[in-house]
């Protein structure tokens, strides 16, 4: 948990946010074992009513849900100039399960939206990774939907695991420290993606988001300095954007994997926010399985991964 610049784990962080002009509605979905996320994402968003729709933020289960496919479902349904950002339940490097607050209790398997109006509302988005790729790229021959089957005609799974060395013994968690880079065809942008388990008896990979064939993957290292370089470059998109005002809360949506690879320095990627942001504008947020947002300023909502993704919050004075 992300607490002010204090990191933590098992805790309870909460934060009460009173709004002068701007009206919140929340609304929850929960998607049964083997439901369609795509009809979760679309009965979610339909629950927000469009009229004056400023932002929506998403927070949902990390485990059983494709954020792929849960954005491209929302996004039909929520008007294009709506922004949204979010993240996805993290469970550090377990992977057992993961709980979201769906009305009055934390369960499994829950998809929440909190829609936020008023044309006053002046909303932050900023995003930004650090990691290095390295290796040759590989051509996504076989995969279905968030699922790896193959690269260049070989299983992905073993590929992996050569790639891994001692490290394959710890998977699915070792994966936080290796994850794949993803273009689309012939398209010159990257998409993280971290690598959420793995199939044994089908010899594939299950990621937090899609997984296209015809793409391109290849591995991805870390560069710690980078990282906090990340951080700090995702709130000073924040503050561009909401320039002359200051952001009067901002959440803070990591990766876990980064603080995988941070260790004692995972707190200097918080500090360097607050660097950015000032004093005065207080910081919460948690460490997540996938990210919500934009890759780039004015870029459409995307699902990343291994980012640091910042949303800020504040009101104009005048109407």
């Amino acid at each position: 948990e992300i607490f002010g610049t204090n990191v933590s784990d098992g805790g309870l962080v909460c934060n009460a946010i009173h709004f002068d002009h701007t009206q919140c509605r929340s609304a929850s979905v929960r998607l049964a074992q083997g439901g369609s996320i795509t009809d979760a994402g679309r009965d979610l968003a339909s629950q927000l009513d469009p009229e004056g729709l400023r932002h929506v933020l998403i927070i949902s289960d990390g485990i059983r849900v494709n954020g792929t496919e849960l954005i491209d479902a929302m996004t039909e349904v929520i008007p294009p100039e709506v922004s949204i950002t979010g993240g996805l339940a993290g469970d550090a490097d377990l992977f057992r399960e993961t709980y979201v607050c769906s009305g009055s209790e934390p369960v499994q398997g829950a998809i929440m939206a909190v829609g936020l109006y008023g044309d006053r509302l002046v909303i932050g988005r900023g995003s930004q990774g650090g990691w290095d790729p390295f290796g040759p790229e590989r051509l996504i021959t076989k995969s279905r939907g968030n699922q790896l089957y193959e690269l260049d005609g070989q299983s992905a799974l073993s590929l992996y695991k050569q790639y891994l060395g001692q490290y394959a013994d710890q998977l699915p968690g070792s994966a936080l420290l290796f994850p794949l880079a993803v273009r689309i065809h012939d398209q010159e942008e990257e998409l993280v993606r971290t690598i959420l388990g793995v199939d044994e008896t089908s010899n594939s990979m299950i990621f937090a988001g899609d997984m296209p064939e015809g793409g391109y993957a290849r591995l991805m290292k870390a560069n710690i300095d980078r990282l906090i370089d990340g951080a700090i470059d995702a709130a000073t998109q924040c503050k561009n954007q909401i320039s002359p005002l200051s952001a009067e809360f901002a959440l803070l949506i990591s990766c876990v994997g980064r603080k995988m690879v941070l260790k004692q320095r995972v707190e200097e990627e918080v500090e360097g926010v607050r660097d950015i942001l000032g004093t005065g504008t207080p910081l919460a947020g948690f460490y997540s399985y996938g990210e919500i947002g934009p890759c780039a300023p004015n870029q459409s909502t995307r699902l990343l991964n291994q980012t640091m993704t910042i949303t800020t919050f504040t009101e104009r004075t005048d109407s």
